[in-house]
């Protein structure tokens, strides 16, 4: 699990020079719910398929739109419980001594941190949080002494997973799904991402949405790494389809 923001030169999928983020519609929007959210002390969820570029997102804001604001960033790969809930939030929070043997002690010594000043809190991977640990931090954030926001991240099986939980789903301040990017957006942004695409054919840029990243930031990093590769083997100055047909035969299945 991982906790607080990573640096900046992490945010890119693959360690690829001169990549840039790109300004979205999405992450536009992401920004400005992020700092309503935070504004309001809320929860919010910003859900949405593999690659889509969600916690690039959120990381990204945050950074720009509280550089001061304690933020506690928890990364979920498997299913916790939620005395392992528990423990990662006493470590994020750089608590003092052993934590408390007993859930009762552990909680009032969580809330009353939490009410010291105001926190954020990013739940990554939230869709592995079981009705259990859902319930336990909706139960923080609800005491009416900490000074919370909660920002709920996932993938496929996130928005089910909040939804199901009345009591938390009905304080859910904003629901934000994240999509492929349109065709339209693909010629807008991908020139923008990387000098490679810069100068390419916007044909041809369209033929390898159409064919490999389908509308997928992920898929994008993944194949801007291997065309850039390809360029630097063959000596060549532009991508054309063949350099692209190379990098497809390297990506295997897309979606």
């Amino acid at each position: 699990m991982t906790r607080r923001l990573p640096p900046p030169p992490t945010d890119q999928y693959v360690a690829l020079p001169e990549a840039r983020l790109v300004t979205t519609r999405a992450l536009l929007t992401v920004r400005e719910n992020l700092a309503d959210t935070i504004a309001a002390r809320a929860m919010m969820c910003i859900h949405g398929g593999a690659g889509f570029g969600k916690t690039v997102a959120v990381t990204s804001c945050l950074r720009e739109l509280e550089p001061g604001e304690d933020i506690h960033r928890i990364t979920f790969h498997t299913r916790p419980t939620t005395r392992a809930v528990r423990h990662e939030l006493f470590t994020s929070l750089g608590l003092p001594g052993q934590p408390p043997r007993y859930a009762s002690e552990f909680d009032h010594l969580l809330k009353t941190a939490l009410a010291t000043h105001p926190r954020t809190l990013v739940l990554d991977e939230a869709q592995w949080l079981s009705s259990d640990q859902l319930e336990y931090v909706r139960y923080l954030w609800d005491d009416p002494y900490t000074q919370l926001a909660v920002v709920f991240v996932g993938g496929e099986g996130c928005y089910q997973a909040l939804r199901k939980e009345p009591m938390l789903s009905s304080r859910i301040f904003i629901w934000q799904r994240l999509a492929r990017l349109t065709p339209e957006e693909v010629s807008d942004v991908i020139p923008l991402y990387h000098p490679i695409w810069t100068e390419a054919d916007p044909d041809d840029i369209a033929f390898a949405d159409h064919h490999a990243a389908h509308g997928n930031f992920r898929n994008w990093a993944r194949l801007t790494a291997h065309t850039h590769t390809a360029l630097l083997r063959t000596g060549r100055t532009r991508v054309d389809q063949e350099v692209l047909r190379w990098a497809f035969s390297r990506l295997g299945p897309t979606g």
